[in-house]
């Protein structure tokens, strides 16, 4: 009987404080808005994929010399809305006996046969980076690159590229609205959770300041605390969402081609700082109501 006193005194014992249901419930909240926000990374770095698969064809005029095909090559290569892989300009060449040969490929009928002649031009086919992507950017680079000396037409799939900046949008604003949602639900949760491990420090509150504490000597420890614990959950989340990025990365491989270290670990990074001040702001919110309170509403 002695030890199930001593059971019920623990369990009741003045200032017990909930560690790890905290840490384990933010931890959890910011696991889950870290997903959303490693879906977003993924998402835009698609987005990125599908822009720069953007290619123009510039037809050239005939009877040009190598050094005139090498000059528009250095051209276009210096051009800003060029995309680039690595250190690469992702501009090539395609002389009209390879189009020909490429249409006879895919069509299996040699126009040459009863033409006679070659009637295609040489080209040069420019991937365009994803920052000048829109519509009108399209237009204005095609109308720049026509004014090049050796230019006789320049292409492009205008419909299709207006139906990529499109669903893109669309896609975007979606997930914006949902990243806007699951932000502010994260931030009520661990409001609400640090409300409710707070709610069993009430009595100790109060009895520090019967002694004569001020406001501040009894906010410090509490806000520490909820500091170190922000700082506990965002690790242990971005622990988790690093684990669960590798073991998907493991799996599907083709995943890698979306794979963006430098955001990703900027992701992290602000979950352990969103932890922090999600954590601070709710405790200093908690504290300052159990100080201001009555006795008889701490029952």
């Amino acid at each position: 009987m002695a030890k199930v006193n001593r059971k019920l005194v623990k369990k009741k014992k003045l200032g017990s404080y909930p560690h790890l249901m905290v840490v384990f419930s933010i931890s959890l909240a910011l696991f889950v808005i870290g997903l959303f926000g490693l879906l977003l990374i993924h998402a835009g770095r698609l987005s990125n994929i599908v822009k720069e698969s953007i290619e123009m064809q510039v037809y050239l005029d005939k009877g040009l010399t190598e050094v005139q095909l090498d000059r528009l090559q250095k051209t276009f290569t210096a051009k800003e809305y060029v995309a680039y892989k690595g250190d690469t300009a992702q501009v090539r060449f395609i002389s009209k006996e390879e189009g020909a040969k490429a249409f006879l490929d895919e069509t299996g009928e040699d126009f040459m046969e009863f033409l006679g002649d070659n009637p295609l031009r040489d080209a040069y086919v420019l991937r365009i980076d994803a920052d000048h992507s829109t519509s009108p950017e399209l237009k204005s680079i095609k109308l720049d690159l026509e004014d090049v000396d050796g230019v006789y037409e320049v292409q492009y799939v205008e419909s299709l590229i207006e139906s990529i900046n499109s669903n893109i949008k669309k896609i975007s604003f979606v997930l914006l609205g949902f990243a806007t949602i699951l932000v502010l639900s994260v931030i009520i949760l661990i409001n609400n959770t640090i409300k409710l491990a707070l709610f069993s420090q009430r009595f100790l509150i109060r009895s520090m300041q019967l002694v004569g504490a001020t406001s501040f000597f009894i906010q410090r420890p509490f806000l520490n605390r909820a500091v170190w614990q922000g700082i506990m959950s965002g690790i242990l989340a971005s622990v988790a969402l690093f684990a669960l990025m590798q073991y998907a990365y493991h799996e599907i491989t083709e995943l890698q081609l979306l794979q963006d270290l430098d955001q990703t670990y900027m992701l992290m990074g602000a979950l352990i700082i969103l932890g922090c001040i999600i954590g601070f702001l709710s405790s200093y919110r908690a504290i300052r109501k159990y100080l201001s309170i009555s006795l008889d509403e701490l029952y």
